[in-house]
């Protein structure tokens, strides 16, 4: 993969990992109120691990941008909406995968929705969305290659 279209796979990760890192903190600790970054009975140890959790992400979006900046002004970032999508796709679905494996299995620090009937089945779901997303962004990629 050529240099600029690298970056662009990059930055679209990162932004992608911002992306639904903020859509998770917006849907399911703010809007569904479904559960909290550290689920505890303090809760203001829950708002704040959550805003910790929010500027992370932020933190995220921000990187990605300015890496965008950044290698557009070196002439090192490709223009294929393709490579920047897939990449998008890519780093949301590993958002997913990664916080959903540690967090709600292996840290077990909360769950998707702790208080459903059977709370394993909405944690088998954002993981399988995490392998679709993911699954998406290498097909989104590769369409670029046989264009």
């Amino acid at each position: 993969m050529k240099k600029e279209n690298k970056n662009l796979f990059i930055s679209g990760f990162i932004l992608g990992l911002g992306l639904l890192g903020a859509i998770d903190g917006i849907v399911f600790h703010q809007l569904l109120q479904w559960h909290h970054m550290v689920l505890n009975p303090n809760i203001k140890l829950e708002i704040v691990t959550d805003g910790l959790f929010t500027a992370l992400f932020s933190a995220l979006l921000i990187w990605g941008a300015v890496k965008i900046l950044q290698d557009a002004r070196k002439n090192e970032l490709g223009h294929s909406w393709k490579i920047f999508l897939g990449g998008i796709f890519v780093g949301g679905g590993s958002f997913n995968l990664v916080e959903g494996i540690i967090d709600h299995h292996l840290l077990k620090v909360h769950r998707v929705k702790p208080l459903a009937e059977n709370p394993l089945v909405y944690d088998l779901a954002f993981l399988a969305i995490g392998l679709l997303l993911v699954g998406i962004g290498i097909l989104i990629k590769r369409m670029e290659r046989h264009a």
